[in-house]
């Protein structure tokens, strides 16, 4: 289609995190099925556009100029802009507009993150205290965007839109090699993601004191208060816990590679690329048994209550068995077929033609 647009303002080039990945990879794609005009704020996201990709340099979201962007596009003869957020400007513009939230777990889980301002911090913890702010944002767009289906119901249930809402996925990077050794025999246990409360990585620690001939490989950069908390819980409960403290991507799936699973004790989760990322590479997931994991993981997930240790362990521990390791190393590989950029980009592409029309 022509005159599609992308607002690429929230991508963080030097620590790219869940929303910057979203944007890349659905970027990409796009480019390779249509026209495709991006915003960026900065240098470094405009050197990140694929070849052929137009973009025009604008303000960062977070200035006050934002109120007035939206009647600044109106030049630009645009024809539907995708964000990949809920914020982009709406003010004065002349084009469609698709919103994205991601997920819900903000209004569970009040904590700002780290990197924002003082008054970005309170500004966003009033935000999340109640609902009718984020419809007001959701409904000034012509049809809003989630990634997975678990966000679509708790959106529809709690009515935070009036718009039609389409579940775009999220993915991960393809895989380009895939060991299909069998590694029941590994003793390693892979977890990527932060140390945050609700990320319960506790529970993990835990459960290695149950499996004493197993390690949990903690890859994430980690605080020096976090990593002392739980070096002593490992060492009161006996259990093997390495603190890589930040990988390479390359480490990280050579780790993944080698591992006998990926594990996740986390109480609540918007999506789970760590998932997707192990299930491309044949690595069976160990999580708990909250609804988005289900969703992810699928038949290729052994779960286990969050908040039981020994049940952890025992998952763990079914994965000794090859048969059953090779089983499940089978359907990760088959699982991970549902959740890629390509599909979720021509997904993308026929909502927006949809839209335009509209």
């Amino acid at each position: 289609m022509k005159d599609l647009w992308f607002d690429a303002r929230y991508i963080n080039t030097s620590h790219p995190d869940g929303i910057s990945r979203f944007s890349l990879g659905l970027i990409e794609e796009l480019a390779k099925l249509t026209e495709l005009s991006v915003l960026v704020s900065s240098k470094s996201q405009q050197r990140l556009m694929p070849e052929g990709v137009r973009t025009l340099r604008v303000n960062h979201p977070s200035s006050p100029r934002e109120l007035l962007l939206a009647r600044r596009l109106r030049r630009q003869d645009i024809s539907v802009l995708f964000s990949p957020m809920q914020v982009t400007s709406s003010v004065f513009r002349d084009f469609k507009l698709i919103l994205t939230l991601h997920d819900l777990i903000y209004y569970r889980h009040r904590k700002p993150p780290e990197h924002f301002n003082i008054l970005i911090k309170v500004i966003w913890f009033l935000f999340h205290m109640v609902y009718w702010p984020q419809r007001v944002l959701l409904n000034r767009a012509d049809a809003v965007v989630t990634v997975s289906q678990t966000t679509k119901r708790q959106m529809l249930a709690t009515g935070l839109t009036k718009r039609e809402i389409t579940v775009i996925h999220n993915a991960a990077e393809p895989c380009e090699f895939v060991e299909r050794k069998n590694r029941s025999s590994s003793r390693d246990l892979v977890y990527m993601g932060s140390f945050i409360g609700y990320k319960n990585v506790e529970t993990l620690v835990r459960g290695m004191g149950e499996l004493p001939d197993h390690r949990l490989l903690l890859t994430s950069r980690i605080s020096t208060r976090r990593r002392e908390q739980l070096a002593a819980l490992a060492e009161e409960v006996g259990g093997s816990v390495v603190f890589l403290d930040g990988v390479s991507d390359e480490e990280y799936f050579r780790l993944l590679r080698e591992s006998k699973a990926l594990v996740s004790a986390s109480l609540d989760e918007g999506f789970g690329i760590p998932l997707v990322e192990a299930m491309e590479r044949g690595t069976p997931v160990v999580t708990s048994d909250i609804e988005i994991f289900e969703e992810v993981a699928g038949p290729a997930g052994l779960r286990f209550s969050p908040t039981d240790p020994h049940e952890f362990a025992t998952q763990v521990r079914a994965l000794d068995d090859p048969k059953m390791w090779q089983e499940l190393s089978e359907q990760s590989l088959r699982q991970s077929d549902a959740f890629t950029w390509p599909s979720s980009a021509r997904k993308l592409l026929e909502l927006c033609e949809r839209v335009a029309l509209s």
